[in-house]
């Protein structure tokens, strides 16, 4: 399907700080740090100096942290906004310290004159701008969609008395692509991960067949998964850039939740197999359900 691109603002203040104002949202994914990070490594300034603006479409408009694109695509915006500001940055500083723009290098937020002393700072020339800021207004644009993928392996032990299910091991490997921050990457697959596991063993909407009340309505009655629910995961990737955006960066946010109901139910289903010929068991996979799966086959 089609990308829409993403704008991004990018500002240096006189008060020597770096303000972005994104069009995506951050929900959990830990975009404040990402874009902090790679705003810092693009110019070179203290992450501590750098502040995250979002959630306001008055100051920069997106089109949504949805397809596991806010960084796919709000990145590479990130990243042309970056090489804009420098750009801009060094043409200024050439007329200030009247010389080419070609002899103006700029290196952790200071424009200098090759070979020469003279040199500004990136806030200073801030300073000297309408409204004590220098800002750009950029658009990250990509070539087409990025195609992650990955293995989940889940392993299963069922109590035959109960039909209670215990996850005994889960692997994945994935390939995102260039990798910005591992840590929070990894973070993401997990509770993505979680998330599948939720669905395919414990969360249902259920009514009562006579009244049709929801009887799963709150959070006293509705399962989701808990930290006793679940294994430790191993997790791992191998990553091959992608091309169809300069960063390299492949979508992320969705690959937990997507892989994790098809790996633990198929491993369900292949241990009930083996005990009872059984080849299916629906959604969520219930201690109930995979009770009378395991015994009405034995039947």
């Amino acid at each position: 399907g089609r990308v829409h691109n993403e704008k991004v603002s990018l500002h240096a203040t006189s008060e020597g700080r770096v303000v972005l104002h994104s069009g995506t949202m951050a929900m959990g994914q830990g975009l404040q740090t990402t874009y902090t990070q790679m705003v810092s490594d693009s110019l070179g300034i203290a992450m501590d100096k750098i502040d995250i603006v979002q959630g306001d479409t008055d100051l920069a408009t997106g089109f949504g942290s949805v397809g596991s694109r806010s960084l796919f695509v709000g990145g590479t915006a990130l990243a042309v906004s970056a090489g804009d500001l420098i750009t801009k940055a060094r043409e200024k500083a050439s007329n200030l310290l009247e010389t080419s723009v070609e002899d103006i290098e700029y290196r952790d937020g200071v424009l200098s004159v090759v070979g020469t002393d003279r040199r500004i700072s990136l806030f200073e020339i801030a300073q000297k701008e309408q409204g004590a800021k220098l800002s750009v207004d950029s658009e990250g644009e990509v070539d087409g969609p990025s195609w992650p993928n990955g293995t989940h392996i889940c392993e299963v032990e069922i109590d035959p008395d109960t039909g209670v299910t215990t996850i005994a091991r889960y692997t994945v490997v994935d390939d995102f692509g260039a990798v910005i921050n591992p840590l929070l990457l990894e973070g993401q697959v997990h509770g993505g991960i979680v998330q599948g596991i939720g669905q395919a063993l414990l969360e249902e909407t259920v009514y009562d067949n006579d009244s049709g009340q929801l009887l799963s309505g709150t959070f006293m009655d509705y399962a989701m998964p808990r930290a006793d629910n679940l294994p430790f995961f191993s997790f791992a990737t191998r990553n091959v850039p992608c091309k169809a955006n300069p960063l390299g960066i492949k979508g992320a946010g969705e690959a937990g939740a997507i892989g994790a109901p098809p790996a633990l139910i198929n491993a369900i289903v292949d241990a009930l197999h083996k005990k009872a010929g059984v080849r299916h068991v629906d959604m969520p996979a219930t201690p109930r359900r995979v009770w009378d799966a395991l015994h009405g086959a034995a039947a």
